[in-house]
């Protein structure tokens, strides 16, 4: 298990530089989720058939269906992520979409028989506090009604990539994340398509910050994120997942040098205390 746990985290801290990658790109928000999701696929792609592996999710139409609607999921979820960061900024749209781990621990007792634990809840509670503290600034200061709709819209979205990833047990391992991120990059060229043509231009300044968004960030990121969290409890991977926000923010104030005060401070505080609360005492006990 614990194997997973790193996997799990390391993605999360590649996610949460996403922030510091992309400020380097001049490219609107869905061409840099275009281009990462297709460098990130053809990535997978090229480790998994060098790796000698073999496609099967064909013999599981039903799991194949399930990571389908994630792929699709995951694609929208980003491109309103980004979205709703160029309307409202990061703050406030990381906070709307990190509502979506909040649906997905709600969901986790129907969909998964997941026990719901005082433990859990209030670890969950401390996180939430922390996501608010950290972005409290940003609150006070109101935002764009479309931005926070984008913002939610993506936190949905994100709610239903991990439910409907869990439920196609049948495709595990590097396999998952492939046919996750072909379809996420499917989805997204298809808006691209339809909305200006799959002409993306892009300047030489740009080319080693996508390379990498989309080698790093998004490949390894995924294949390291998605072969994980089938492998862990819904619950965890909704109150872990905080650990993105919280890394992104850090990364901020230490790359961009953005200001980080006592209120962020003991936000980021709370984050992290909340997500051991909820997982060391469950490991302890047991």
């Amino acid at each position: 298990m614990k194997k997973y746990y790193v996997r799990y985290i390391t993605a999360l801290l590649l996610f949460g530089s996403n922030g510091i990658v992309a400020s380097h790109i001049a490219l609107n928000s869905y061409e840099i989720v275009c281009l990462r999701t297709f460098i990130g696929s053809v990535l997978l792609i090229s480790i998994f058939l060098l790796a000698g592996n073999r496609f099967t999710f064909y013999k599981s139409v039903k799991s194949f269906m399930f990571l389908t609607i994630s792929g699709i999921a995951m694609g929208l979820s980003w491109m309103f992520l980004y979205e709703a960061y160029n309307r409202m900024g990061v703050s406030v749209a990381s906070l709307c979409y990190y509502c979506g781990p909040v649906i997905v621990m709600v969901l986790a007792p129907v969909l998964f028989k997941e026990k719901l634990t005082f433990i859990k809840i209030s670890g969950f509670i401390s996180v939430l506090i922390g996501i608010c503290l950290i972005n409290s600034q940003s609150i006070t200061g109101g935002g764009n009604i479309f931005g926070v709709a984008c913002g939610l819209i993506s936190a949905v979205m994100y709610a239903l990539m991990v439910i409907f990833n869990k439920k196609a047990d049948k495709i595990t391992g590097m396999e998952n994340s492939v046919i996750q991120l072909m379809v996420s990059f499917l989805t997204v060229a298809v808006f691209v398509l339809f909305k200006q043509g799959l002409i993306i231009n892009l300047s030489r300044e740009s080319i080693p910050w996508i390379l990498f968004l989309g080698i790093a960030n998004t490949g390894i990121g995924c294949l390291l994120y998605f072969s994980s969290i089938g492998n862990l409890p819904v619950q965890t991977v909704a109150v872990t997942g905080y650990l993105e926000p919280l890394s992104a923010v850090i990364f901020s104030v230490l790359f961009l040098h953005e200001y980080m005060g006592i209120i962020q401070i003991a936000g980021a505080i709370c984050i992290i205390g909340g997500a051991v609360w909820s997982e060391g005492i469950v490991h302890i006990s047991s």
